[in-house]
């Protein structure tokens, strides 16, 4: 797989609070050719830092820099879902690209997701085979797709 990014800037954002699928995430992405700098926060509340407050830790939000946020739903603090509808409600990430990876396939859940905003809804595989393959799959997807810029 040619080794380019996406989108020249584009920065992944990666919502996991469980350190074992967060390396798998990010292992299989890189598989799969993304090159581009992917930042991880292990729960809510940290994502939510990170894009209202401009930082966590020694990550630091960047205006006009366009962000694609991968973002699990079970995590302490804050859940996904209140990560979700509280990036909705607030701008300019409204328009944020979301995809919603996690083990959750309840459809009231997937309903909510989307009605929230979300942009894709992913269920982690539960078989390790079928997880990682699922992420290789998602990374070929996100080498194709246009994310916008954020902005200020």
């Amino acid at each position: 797989m040619a080794d380019f990014p996406f989108s020249k800037d584009v920065i992944l954002i990666l919502a996991e609070d469980d350190d074992g699928h967060a390396l798998l995430t990010m292992e299989n992405l890189r598989e799969a050719g993304v090159r581009n700098e992917i930042l991880r926060f292990p729960d809510g509340q940290a994502t939510l830092d990170f894009f209202l407050n401009g930082s966590y830790g020694s990550s630091v939000y960047q205006a006009g820099c366009p962000y694609l946020l991968l973002l699990d739903i079970r995590m302490p603090r804050l859940s996904g879902v209140e990560v979700l509808e509280t990036l909705r409600r607030t701008p300019p990430f409204h328009t944020l690209p979301v995809i919603v990876l996690t083990t959750s396939d309840d459809p009231r859940e997937v309903e909510r997701c989307y009605t929230l905003g979300c942009n894709s809804y992913i269920v982690k595989p539960v078989d390790f085979i079928a997880f990682s393959e699922a992420l290789r799959r998602l990374g070929k997807f996100i080498l194709i797709i246009k994310v916008p810029d954020s902005k200020s």
